[in-house]
């Protein structure tokens, strides 16, 4: 068992599920949860779809109310991490206050990217990663007949399709040549650019903004690199995040992509832990370092870390998945498909249910599932079995894919 209080910086997924599963695991100690938002710790996902779409209130995001804090004798510390000092064992808050740790976790996540244009800073060009930007977006998208987005990442994609079936025209700006380029296969990113156009998304591929337009402090348009202007008069950025290694930079702790942390996600300090977004962590699974931004990433990073500091001491091993819910459509990715070189569909695009097995030579790396939970599922206990199955297989609709488990 650890010995002293637990800190944890930060209280998203990964920091709320670290506390959680402590003392789920007998932890008896001090545990203290740093939360930098005026919320309870909430769900992230929804933010971008349900939530903007609905009219429930914040509180149906939390993953518990405040009385199971109380009763887990879990200490929520509103409050910004500041410094660290290394040597006492000592967090530093804004506020000035001081808290001893015996272990410190953390959990700081990431941040958006900011958007570098004239007139970025404007009150109508907004970001979506955090629940008051959320909030800030459903307060003002009735007033808004027009939005242009920057990014057809997940995050762009999903609000696009919210705020189509809210209404607005929608205009989604994209550099690379096809959206989500960097996430999924070009099979896959062909039909939501075309299940998106259909909704009557305006897609616009190999351009930049160039400068976001306005008059007397309103957005007018946003102004592309091949000259053409879009009218607008709500601009949403989701041009990806960058992660909070500020803390453990300061502290002399090593940072690269992230902060720098082994297989049981310790830093070179062995009083100090980092998870989820912000953990650039060895993977002896994938053969490398790796910083995945998902809830699966950051709550299995949590209850590793618990299991840990608890006597239960293994290395990190999970199986990355991911989902999008873009309209009326699922994406769902088991595993993790960079360096594919064959893409064998399964099922049909034109039925709008299908998934792309991924594959380097005869090795299943990972499958890209649009409607298809159970090819999903499939995915997820196929990788947790260490098992594969041939391309033909795959590509074979009559290929009983549960005789792959048994």
């Amino acid at each position: 068992m650890s010995e002293g209080p637990v800190i944890i910086v930060g209280a998203g997924h990964g920091g709320y599920q670290v506390a959680a599963s402590l003392r789920q695991a007998g932890f008896s100690q001090r545990v203290c949860l740093i939360n930098d938002e005026a919320h309870l710790p909430y769900q992230r996902p929804p933010l971008s779809k349900a939530y903007i779409k609905g009219s429930a209130g914040p509180e149906s995001l939390m993953f518990r109310p405040e009385k199971f804090y109380q009763d887990q004798k879990i200490e929520l510390i509103a409050g910004r991490a500041v410094s660290i000092d290394r040597a006492g064992r000592k967090l530093h808050l804004a506020s000035g206050e001081t808290l001893a740790y015996g272990h410190l976790v953390l959990a700081t996540g990431a941040r958006n990217r900011l958007l570098d244009l004239p007139n970025a800073n404007l009150a109508d060009v907004k970001y979506l990663r955090i629940l008051d930007e959320s909030e800030a977006l459903r307060a003002i998208m009735p007033s808004k007949t027009r939005a242009v987005i920057i990014g057809a990442g997940f995050i762009g994609l999903e609000f696009a399709a919210t705020a189509r079936i809210k209404g607005l025209e929608v205009d989604v700006l994209e550099l690379a040549p096809r959206v989500m380029a960097r996430a999924v296969t070009a099979e896959v990113s062909e039909y939501f650019q075309a299940r998106h156009r259909e909704a009557g998304i305006r897609i616009h591929l190999g351009v930049q903004a160039t400068s976001i337009e306005a008059e007397g402090g309103k957005v007018t348009g946003v102004s592309l690199s091949d000259g053409r202007h879009l009218p607008a008069d709500l601009v949403v950025v989701g041009v990806g995040v960058l992660p909070n290694i500020e803390l453990a930079a300061q502290a002399g702790l090593p940072v690269a992509a992230g902060i720098i942390v082994d297989e049981y996600l310790a830093t070179a300090d062995p009083d100090i832990s980092a998870i989820g977004d912000c953990a650039l962590f060895a993977s002896p699974r994938f053969g490398g370092s790796l910083r995945l931004e998902s809830v699966q990433n950051a709550t299995d990073h949590a209850r590793c870390l618990a299991a840990r500091l608890t006597g239960d001491k293994k290395p990190y091993d999970g199986h990355p998945w991911f989902w999008s819910d873009q309209g009326d459509d699922k994406l769902q990715i088991a595993g993790l498909t960079t360096g594919y070189d064959r893409v064998v569909l399964r099922g049909d695009p034109a039925k709008k249910a299908f998934s792309a097995f991924c594959y380097q030579g005869e090795k299943l790396l990972g499958i890209e599932s649009i409607n298809r939970a159970g090819d999903h599922m499939f995915g997820r206990r196929l990788q947790a079995m260490d098992r594969s199955i041939t391309p033909e297989q795959a590509a074979d609709e009559s290929f009983d894919l549960k005789s792959a488990l048994a």
